[in-house]
């Protein structure tokens, strides 16, 4: 996903209470970001440190409004098949194949997740700097969670650009599937109800994700490309999808190697 836009911070760094203004001063000079009390003036979206780990919400959101990264109990995963989950196909993650994964856009880290639980091993780039700190708080509540160790070791964080991590690997290391997944603005009730997507749109802004994404991947990927987008979209530029997989409201394109 994108960086901020570069016009300022788009967020601060708060804490919810005094206990956590140790690993809130941490946080803000990690970042580069402002710290500031819950009660302080700033930009309207805060990153912050609580006790049950990093939270992205808006200046008059209350503690636990806002959003987190939590992968435990959550009904999706422990309940995905390939029957249900088109993305699972997509990957070609099936009885006895389970293919590394590079996922170049990974946001809150969802898909990586249940791809991850089916058993793939994924990597997970994220060039924004609040959402990787996100991810990475919480990869180490995962593996400190005796429920939660199996799913970590299958889970790995890369906090940079994608394009970067793939030229990394351009060897023997090349992941065998890379998914996209490029952020585009959600329309009607679905944008209204979806306060994740609101809360990263406003972080995000609208920058683009960088040129050349796609061809890098189908440069990169050993056995396919897989691309997210709204159901109705058009396809990324560039060569034709081998095949779609098509939900409700979304679709894969399925970008099939060699």
């Amino acid at each position: 996903m994108p960086h901020e836009p570069a016009s300022g911070p788009a967020c601060a760094i708060c804490y919810d209470h005094e206990a956590l203004l140790h690993a809130a001063h941490g946080l803000a000079s990690r970042l580069g970001l402002p710290l500031l009390a819950p009660q302080d003036n700033g930009p309207v979206l805060r990153l912050a440190v609580t006790t049950d780990g990093l939270e992205l919400r808006r200046v008059e959101m209350r503690p636990g409004q806002g959003v987190r990264i939590q992968w435990l109990g959550n009904r999706r995963l422990r309940q995905a098949s390939a029957a249900t989950e088109g993305l699972i196909r997509a990957v070609g993650a099936r009885r006895g194949q389970r293919p590394t994964v590079l996922d170049a856009t990974a946001g809150l880290g969802r898909d990586a997740a249940l791809l991850a639980e089916r058993g793939c091993v994924v990597w997970m780039a994220e060039r924004s700097p609040v959402l990787a700190a996100m991810l990475a708080d919480a990869l180490e509540r995962l593996d400190q969670s005796p429920d939660g160790a199996g799913l970590a070791a299958h889970l790995h964080l890369y906090p940079g650009d994608a394009i970067a991590f793939m030229r990394e690997r351009a060897g023997p290391e090349r992941p065998d599937v890379v998914y996209l997944d490029p952020m585009y603005p959600e329309t009607g009730k679905a944008a209204k109800s979806r306060k994740d997507m609101q809360l990263l749109q406003q972080l995000l802004g609208t920058d683009p994700d960088p040129p050349g994404l796609l061809e890098t991947a189908l440069r990169t990927a050993r056995q396919r490309v897989v691309v997210k987008r709204p159901r109705k979209a058009p396809a990324l530029a560039g060569p034709e999808p081998s095949h779609r997989i098509t939900g409700k409201s979304t679709r894969f394109d399925v970008y099939v190697l060699g």
